[in-house]
């Protein structure tokens, strides 16, 4: 059984068919959000970005919203591979332990710890993201307007009602309750045209960088909004996943090379709200110059549980996190079939069955 699909829009799989996929061809890789399963990625990031990537020199923008932005902000430390090694060891024995008489953690408690995680992985390196000599990070936020611009026990819930509700009948109108801010290596366009969503960007610092991050992973309900990020207009922002689940954007320029996307799946779904909207799933001509890389179907089966890594685990493991621990490492090393897949595929001239996107 093999690990790795690869899947390509047209004009990528024209491309590849004429001549192969090469580190050169690369000017853009999107991160989606996902949370634990982004997990089974940590090694074909290892290779793309301590092995592969480097055998180039082209400027790269790195997109990534929620987990996708914490590993493509990865990526752009020093060492690479030891920064994905420290972030997948210390994203899968992270715990969530109940302190004594209380059923449930609020939003308060995970959003600190969740803070102190952030500000240990990046302390004194944020420069060293900022300041990378090819990569161009995007953080891309989902900042609430309206009833939404400012977090409350109510306004939320309804805020969010009013949002999925209108989503429902049209993306664009849910702009009229989030837009998306990216917050962007200074200087840097833009790798995607934003007439499809309301879209502003503002310049990563290092004052705002721990912030922007954590906003990106800020889930509504689960985790507090982050406010008034500086650099930003003031608000609430929440997870770059709401507006932007796996980035499908439309990426530019389209005469520019190509969009590669290690991912968890096929579908390259909008926003967290077209979870359930199947229609919205589809391919379209944004994704022309995508070369998305994904598990088989069939592999995952083999994994715990015959599924990724996801969030119920912290639900099904609430009484011992040790075997979610457990479970999350086996996964973790199953995935170094991706990655060695890839790099077999990618040796030769011949790189393979490329299925349509």
């Amino acid at each position: 059984m093999k690990a790795l699909r690869i899947y390509a829009g047209p004009a990528a799989r024209k491309h590849i068919a004429a001549h192969g996929l090469q580190p050169k061809d690369v000017r853009t890789i999107p991160g989606a959000a996902g949370g634990p399963k982004g997990l089974i990625l940590g090694p074909i990031d290892r290779f793309l970005f301590g092995d592969w990537l480097p055998r180039s020199s082209q400027p790269v923008d790195l997109v990534g919203a929620s987990i996708g932005a914490w590993r493509l902000a990865t990526a752009c430390l020093d060492d690479p591979v030891a920064a994905f090694q420290r972030l997948e060891h210390d994203y899968v024995r992270q715990r969530y332990d109940l302190p004594a008489g209380q059923k449930r953690l609020t939003a308060r408690q995970v959003s600190q710890s969740f803070a102190a995680n952030l500000a240990s992985f990046y302390r004194g390196r944020v420069g060293e993201v900022l300041n990378h000599p090819r990569y161009r990070l995007h953080v891309v936020t989902s900042r609430g307007r309206h009833i939404l611009g400012r977090e409350g026990r109510a306004r939320t819930p309804v805020g969010y009602l009013g949002a999925f509700a209108t989503n429902s009948v049209h993306r664009k109108s849910l702009g009229a309750w989030l837009e998306r801010c990216v917050f962007s290596t200074p200087g840097a366009a833009l790798p995607f045209d934003t007439r499809d969503f309301r879209t502003r960007q503002f310049d990563l610092s290092d004052a705002n960088f721990n912030l922007a991050l954590q906003a990106s992973c800020a889930i509504p309900f689960l985790l507090e909004a982050v406010h008034d990020i500086p650099g930003g207009p003031r608000g609430a922002y929440w997870d770059g996943g709401i507006t932007d689940y796996h980035l499908h954007l439309d990426y530019t320029p389209r005469d520019a090379g190509l969009v590669l996307y290690p991912h968890f799946q096929q579908a390259v779904v909008p926003g967290w709200l077209d979870k359930g909207l199947k229609w919205r799933h589809r391919a379209t001509g944004f994704l022309d110059r995508m070369v998305v890389l994904a598990p088989d179907p069939e592999w995952i089966r083999t994994l715990p549980h015959a599924k990724l890594p996801d969030r119920k685990d912290f639900i099904h493991y609430a009484n011992d996190p040790e075997a979610r621990i457990t479970a999350w490492d086996r996964a973790a090393r199953e995935a170094e079939r991706l990655a060695d897949e890839l790099a077999e595929r990618l040796q030769g001239d011949d790189i393979g069955d490329v299925l349509p996107l």
